[in-house]
């Protein structure tokens, strides 16, 4: 069976079209419009934003005929059409000062500026947008679609001088959004972050943001009952292409690509752009990395000082995610709005969630980018020699092995410039080390997790390979010896014995002179 798969189209219109597989998500599009005038939802990148700007789109468009068979159907009755004004802001990321900022948002609005014959001499972008709607509202209200909103700002978001010159720039573009209320019949706003003091999060305070709404979870993605039933046929052509059964495939499928949830109370979903690449060139990799992964977030997280040994155990209340990004103290909203973190878990009394990194795609990615700045290892110098010596090991329980490979690579290891000379602090102290080996083994595709809770204290770092889950503990003044007294000491194997895989338990001493390992020893 021959299935076509929509990788890199993000138009409706095209995929219905040209008969490319489509997951129907169209009875939530409806639902979404009967909710309120304005509406924000805010989703990672590559997440399926511009797909539902684009239904939405023709939805409003009037185009029945490419709904046809969809749940939508037994929905809607009247199919009317409205002018619909779609504005895709990503095409203004980059300005180097505010007159790029403006010309760029003129150019976006060029195309409307002629459909509707506009009056444009010495017009500023925000009266430009006015006029649009009111040449294109006519006998009808307008619907206006803004993609991506947020992307001019992202990248000037900790510079002092120009921030407030393109968010006063930005304010004044989305003000006719409230000024002309009774000509516009939906608004429809997506993004990753939430800036406050513009206009349509401050002036405009009638917006309904459903990013965390619990119905509208799932309008982004491809949930685990929705790959189960509408893509077996997607399994089973992978599945047999691997030489693998489908129930493997699922399994993997689930481990590298699943994982996110954007409520409470939302399903297991999947990275749409990954999965959909996945079964169109046949092999299980990372996707959404290789798509380009924004350095705004890697600056953010090294700006914050963030403990990313922690990352898999955050504790955060629902204000936490939707803080205003330009008066952010730490980096946990952008990670959470970027799909770097997602909800784990819910305690209702408290109102608290647990938060964690969503899959393993993710996990080696962020690995990756994050190398550099934690360690100073350059990413590049991770050869595929030593991660398949030191992966092979890990995986046949020849941990003394791993550690000599680990250690051979650290004495050859170019280090980014300056990197020794600037963290000889960070250095001296025991988190840098667990940092730099939870990145490394993250490179190594397998899972880790540090700063393990268990009731005789935290556990410095856990790693499950195929066949063995190793249990580490890090001295940099101490003695490996120390540091296996420790684990056995507190117990810290005790939440792992009924593992299906043996625990080995290992120290790990540090020459801060070498910036290697200097011994270890195994228990």
């Amino acid at each position: 069976m021959q299935r076509n798969y929509p990788v890199g189209i993000q138009t409706f219109s095209e995929i219905r079209e040209n008969n490319k597989v489509y997951i129907d998500k169209t009875d939530l599009v409806w639902k979404l419009t009967q909710m309120s005038k304005y509406v924000f939802l805010g989703r990672p990148r590559r997440f399926g934003k511009s797909l539902l700007t684009t239904t939405l789109e023709s939805y409003f468009e009037g185009r029945r005929d490419l709904f046809e068979g969809l749940k939508i159907m037994d929905l809607e009755q009247q199919w009317k059409s409205y002018p619909v004004i779609h504005l895709d802001l990503s095409m203004a990321k980059n300005s180097d000062n505010v007159e790029m900022l403006r010309d760029s948002l003129k150019f976006i609005l060029q195309p409307y500026l002629e459909l509707y014959s506009c009056n444009i001499e010495g017009l500023q972008p925000g009266k430009l947008l006015t006029e649009i709607i009111r040449k294109a509202s006519g006998n009808k209200q307008v619907v206006v679609l803004i993609d991506e909103y947020d992307s001019p700002l992202l990248d000037v978001l900790h510079e002092e001088e120009q921030l407030p010159a393109f968010k006063k720039v930005m304010q004044e573009f989305y003000q006719p959004l409230k000024a002309c209320e009774r000509m516009i019949k939906f608004c429809f706003i997506t993004g990753i972050t939430k800036f406050s003091q513009l206009s349509i999060f401050s002036t405009l305070n009638n917006i309904m943001n459903l990013s965390m709404h619990p119905d509208f979870a799932a309008i982004c993605g491809i949930t685990e009952r929705e790959l189960v039933e509408d893509m077996a046929v997607d399994i089973a052509m992978l599945a047999q292409h691997e030489e693998c059964s489908a129930d493997e495939m699922r399994h993997k499928l689930k481990l590298m690509y699943d994982g996110y949830h954007f409520s409470e109370k939302s399903e297991d979903i999947y990275n749409p752009y990954s999965l959909m690449n996945c079964f169109a060139q046949k092999r299980v990799k990372d996707y959404w990395f290789e798509s380009g992964t924004s350095s705004f977030l890697f600056n953010q997280i090294q700006h914050f000082n963030t403990d990313i040994t922690n990352l898999n155990d955050i504790t955060a209340s629902e204000s936490d995610f939707y803080l205003p990004t330009e008066a952010l103290d730490n980096a946990l909203p952008l990670l959470y709005q970027s799909g770097y973190l997602t909800i784990k878990g819910y305690d209702s009394e408290s109102e608290a969630y647990q938060l964690g990194i969503p899959n393993k795609e993710v996990m080696v990615g962020l690995t990756r980018g994050l190398l550099p700045l934690y360690s100073g290892i350059r990413g590049d110098s991770v050869k595929l020699g030593c991660a398949f010596k030191l992966y092979k090991a890990l995986n046949t329980g020849d941990i003394d092995q791993a550690m000599r490979e680990l250690q051979a690579f650290l004495a050859g290891v170019p280090y980014v410039d300056g990197f020794k000379k600037k963290l000889a602090g960070a250095a001296t102290r025991e988190g840098f080390w667990e940092y730099t080996m939870c990145l490394i083994f993250s490179m190594m595709n397998v899972y880790v997790l540090t700063q393990v809770r268990c009731h005789g204290g935290r556990i410095d770092m856990a790693v499950f390979s195929a066949s063995t889950t190793y249990i580490f503990e890090f001295k940099l003044n101490g003695t490996a010896q120390s540091a296996l007294n420790q684990i056995d000491a507190n117990h810290y194997s005790d939440p792992f014995a009924t593992a299906p895989n043996p625990v080995v338990k290992v120290g790990v001493s540090f020459d801060l002179e070498q910036w290697n390992i200097k011994d270890w020893i195994v228990g």
